[in-house]
């Protein structure tokens, strides 16, 4: 079963915006896409995890978006922490809602920051696991 893929001019159009604040979006890390070639390609369920079209119609869907900050973290733990959640995220079911989930860390400051864009339900199931994560770090 494959997903529906939407160009940047698609997307655009699909939302009333235009291109050039669609690529905005992307390059500032607000709207996932993939690079083919010289242009991007949206999917779906990121359109859907962008928070702008239901994924079901009639069915209202509730999105919370977390942030969790850590401070004082060496840059592999966070490369660690990078890797538990993407994990956890990549061992999703096909059929689970979009989950939005972004890592960074500043090497300056040693801190990071997990960003999770979700259901309630599955925000929370990560906020365990990082939870969990950070218990053993320690």
């Amino acid at each position: 079963m494959s997903e529906e893929v939407y160009t940047v001019e698609q997307f655009a159009e699909r939302l009333k915006l235009h291109p050039k604040t669609v690529l905005r979006f992307i390059r500032e890390g607000r709207l996932r896409a993939v690079k083919v070639g010289r242009s991007y390609r949206i999917l779906r369920s990121d359109l859907e995890a962008f928070g702008l079209v239901p994924s079901a119609v009639g069915r209202r869907q509730v999105r919370t978006t977390s942030i969790v900050d850590v401070a004082d973290i060496a840059p592999e733990k966070a490369q660690h922490l990078a890797r538990v959640v993407t994990s956890a995220h990549v061992g999703r079911q096909p059929g689970d809602h979009p989950l939005s989930i972004d890592v960074a860390h500043d090497p300056v400051l040693r801190q990071a920051k997990v960003v999770l864009v979700g259901t309630p339900g599955d925000v929370a199931a990560m906020l365990r696991i990082i939870d969990v994560w950070l218990e053993q770090a320690r």
